[in-house]
């Protein structure tokens, strides 16, 4: 059975590269077909993309801008552009747009949204494509891009450099994990006619509860080097949130405290303030392990003996942040989540790695997902 063709406007956005991303390592069923911004201004690059997909995923547009009549104008125009062009080429797959409770609301970002939505309507009526609306809540999640999708990420990174955070309204906010998004777009895939979801949020919490738990993460993790307590789903998602904002290659290695005497020495490897599994391994000279990244997992990579390269690379990106440990002087490295990683013995003798992670190996849901750095 041939893979379902599947298109994304907007995948270089926050959501989008989630989407992409989740779709290329968990849901092999679909084919990505490739699309450029430009295909907006290009009406045969945008007939030959619709005509290539059986589903389409509207994420493309405006959410920011100085200009208020702006972020109307370029959204409206994006839904018509793609409203004719699925008449005109007889779309008749399914075609999911990304709304925003924001339609709710008096604001430009909310109305152009909203006629948006009542353009590709139309479309769809016309054509009888079948349409899924989706009035997503408020989204967080790692990579997303500070001062513009999410006052968490902004907070986050304000808190790393060390500027200054302020709350502007301090107001209860339905907030939902942008994986979780993910899975609701793909669930409707199978939709047929004209269809309205709101998007649940399984979490509310008030501005300033977001901003004081983000604060105790700089305290316990940036500062000191420890694990918070990660007690709820929503505690781990905030935290891989926060930490996405950390500029790794800055901040790591980190060196273990030792405590040396006449008897050799003793070091701490970690205080986790959570639950967690400690493994170790002995990797022979010349040797590489990894090559793999994780969606969900928070995890630690200390080297006390050997000499080891650890290396970093954020899926999507060709990047690759390198560093070396040696067990002379013992040091660590933690690993974000969708981050594809390594580390080689470049030493003569056995190196031995401490791994700490924040949950147990399953080997049912190992959240492991192998990509060359």
């Amino acid at each position: 059975m041939a893979n379902k063709k599947i298109g994304i406007t907007g995948h270089n956005g926050f959501l989008g590269f989630h989407l992409k991303n989740q779709i290329r390592y968990k849901f092999k069923e679909f084919e990505i077909i490739d699309f450029k911004r430009s295909f907006f201004d290009n009406e045969n690059g945008l007939s030959k993309f619709i005509d290539s997909c059986d589903i389409i995923v509207h994420l493309a547009g405006l959410n920011r801008h100085k200009s208020s009549e702006e972020i109307v104008k370029t959204n409206v125009q994006l839904a018509e552009t793609l409203g004719v062009s699925l008449i005109k080429n007889k779309f008749n797959g399914i075609l999911i747009f990304s709304s925003s409770i924001q339609e709710y609301e008096d604001t430009p970002y909310g109305k152009s949204k909203k006629k948006a939505a009542e353009i590709l309507i139309e479309a769809s009526k016309s054509v009888n494509f079948s349409f899924v609306q989706l009035i997503i809540p408020n989204i967080f999640g790692p990579f997303c891009k500070p001062y513009h999708n999410s006052f968490i990420s902004t907070f986050s990174h304000q808190l790393i450099v060390d500027e200054k955070t302020e709350i502007i309204l301090d107001k209860k906010v339905p907030l939902i994990y942008v994986e979780d998004v993910v899975s609701q777009i793909l669930n409707t895939i199978g939709l047929k006619g004209i269809n309205k979801i709101e998007v649940p949020h399984p979490n509310e919490r008030k501005v300033s509860e977001v901003l004081m738990q983000l604060n105790k993460f700089k305290k316990i993790y940036i500062e000191n080097g420890n694990f918070p307590k990660l007690e709820s789903l929503f505690d781990i998602q905030l935290f891989n949130t926060f930490r996405s904002e950390l500029n790794s290659k800055e901040f790591f290695p980190i060196h273990h405290k030792v405590n040396e005497d006449e008897r050799g020495f003793f070091s701490e490897l970690i205080r986790a303030n959570t639950k967690g599994q400690v493994s170790f391994s002995i990797t022979k000279p010349g040797v590489t392990r990894g090559n793999h990244f994780h969606t969900r997992k928070i995890e630690r990579f200390s080297v006390i003996q050997g000499e080891a390269k650890i290396a970093l690379r954020t899926i999507g990106n060709e990047d690759i942040i390198q560093f070396k440990l040696s067990g002379k002087e013992p040091s660590y490295v933690d690993i974000p989540v969708l981050t594809t990683h390594n580390i080689v013995n470049i030493g003569s003798e056995d190196l031995i790695t401490i791994f700490w992670i924040n949950e147990h190996y399953n080997p049912d849901d190992a959240d492991v997902y192998f990509e060359k750095v």
